[in-house]
């Protein structure tokens, strides 16, 4: 094992499957020469030239369709979005064509494609550049979402994007970009499928289901809660928001009793209230207290640090929800 960024992991997985399959391409603004806003693709130009790596106008709606068009004739897209806030200017092409053509073919035509961006909050970029996404898309059926937090999870689940036969939305965080984590030696396979959660961190006192960025803002929460209140919780990662792998969490509720679903967009019909709704409707027995949802404060993102701070879901909101948790008198 090596240490790695999160950027390196996703830059490794793009190199492989492109020198795999060479139906793989990029597509999108500044991918190509530039390298990619968080340079993220740079380096690829050099290797698969100007007809695999695709820089394009600012034209949201024009290189989604290409994609999306090109998918449908057998290549492999991968689309990326400079800021996953602009996927409102291409919604239709993603939405409303891409993601139910299968369904409306009678299963005849297959978009086997990748969109892939960063968002989320952190660098103070302002309300239209810093939204998160997650619980928005997760509401259209025949997409699927997922949103890795570690380079060994970026890697393994861009490569299962990319191979899948259905449109894949790959949710980035842009605080997650310089992140470092393990990751086997280049050459050796590294897969993770989509669909499954992970247990990132042991606990007997409360699960906190979480994925993206807000997971290594949970597992540090987690870790001063066990100092200074000797609270042990368990952390899952999700890593994938559509499908659910809600067998996962009910298996962690279970052993722990308590639930705190923390995510960065808003709390507001959101992944985390989907999360606590499932848990009482199929198994409301494992609950020996109130569960509960932590989201962004229904707010647009301001520009400020301490106001950007003050409302997302972060360590010191989270220590804060399960301190409030706490004080719940538990069900006899």
């Amino acid at each position: 094992m090596r240490k790695t960024t999160y950027i390196q992991a996703i830059n490794e997985a793009l190199r492989e499957e492109m020198r795999r399959d060479e139906s793989v391409f990029l597509i999108g603004e500044d991918v190509g020469h530039y390298g990619g806003l968080f340079r993220v693709t740079r380096n690829l130009l050099d290797e698969f030239g100007e007809t695999r790596v695709i820089d394009t106008p600012i034209s949201e709606q024009g290189f989604m369709g290409m994609a999306i068009g090109a998918a449908m004739v057998g290549m492999r897209p991968i689309v990326e979005l400079m800021y996953m806030d602009f996927i409102l200017v291409c919604a239709d092409q993603v939405l409303n064509q891409g993601a139910k053509m299968h369904y409306m073919s009678g299963g005849l035509v297959k978009v086997p494609m990748v969109i892939r961006g960063q968002q989320g909050g952190g660098k103070r970029y302002g309300s239209q550049h810093s939204q998160c996404i997650d619980s928005l898309v997760a509401h259209f059926p025949g997409i699927k979402v997922v949103a890795p937090a570690t380079p060994y999870d970026a890697k393994g689940l861009l490569i299962s994007a990319i191979r899948d036969n259905n449109p894949v939305l790959y949710l980035e965080h842009k605080m997650l970009y310089f992140t470092r984590g393990e990751l086997p030696d280049v050459g050796e396979e590294v897969i993770v499928p989509i669909g499954k959660a992970d247990v990132k961190r042991e606990g007997s006192d409360l699960t906190l289901v979480t994925f993206g960025y807000c997971l290594l803002q949970a597992l540090e929460a987690a870790e001063e809660l066990a100092e200074e209140h000797g609270i042990d919780i368990e952390v899952v990662d999700l890593r994938t928001i559509v499908p659910l792998d809600m067998e996962t969490v009910l298996a962690s509720v279970a052993k722990t009793g308590r639930l705190l679903a923390v995510h960065e967009s808003q709390a507001n019909c959101g992944i985390g209230g989907e999360i606590v709704a499932r848990v009482y409707e199929e198994a409301p027995h494992l609950l020996q207290a109130p569960a509960r949802r932590l989201g962004m404060a229904p707010v647009s993102i301001p520009v400020s640090q301490t106001l950007e701070e003050e409302i997302l879901p972060w360590k010191r909101n989270i220590k804060a929800a399960v301190l409030e948790m706490w004080r719940q008198p538990v069900a006899a």
